[in-house]
């Protein structure tokens, strides 16, 4: 049987060359005010997020920028593009990819039975739940997709 471990391993091997996008926490400072402020980077595989040395699962994506003067029809948008110019006030790039809210998914859970994340053990095979609605599919076969998908986006 392979192990998550192992999948995630060979996937983060794979991935050598291919580009990252920020990992950022929210702070807020009296002095600085509310801003996200990057505390690393990842490759971005649809519900998971991979560093050198740990899988994380992905929560909320928004891209980095300057919020403007806009008129909005609705809250949610003004909130939106508030998280994004904190995006950018916490130091990421004018239209650089920021994760917020991700989690350390515990690998060694998943490989012992349990569930982590969107990752869990399924009939014995190492699997991962693509997105709220959708249902486990192994994860081996899901990297495979992803990996290249990300490594072919690069190229091109």
């Amino acid at each position: 049987m392979t192990t998550a471990l192992a999948l995630l391993t060979a996937a983060v091997a794979d991935l050598a060359g291919a580009p990252k996008e920020g990992l950022g926490e929210q702070r807020d400072s009296r002095w600085r005010g509310r801003r996200i402020v990057r505390v690393g980077e990842a490759w971005h595989l649809g519900a998971l997020l991979l560093t050198d040395t740990h899988a994380l699962a992905t929560a909320e994506v928004l891209r980095a920028a300057d919020p403007g003067r806009r008129g909005y029809t609705a809250e949610s948008a003004r909130e939106r593009a508030e998280r994004r110019a904190e995006a950018l006030r916490g130091g990421f790039d004018e239209g650089e990819v920021v994760h917020v809210g991700w989690s350390v998914i515990d690998v060694d859970a998943v490989d012992a039975g349990r569930s982590s994340g969107p990752l869990a053990l399924v009939d014995g095979v190492p699997s991962v739940r693509w997105s709220a609605a959708g249902g486990f599919m192994p994860l081996e076969a899901y990297l495979r997709e992803r990996v290249a998908l990300l490594r072919d986006g690069a190229a091109g």
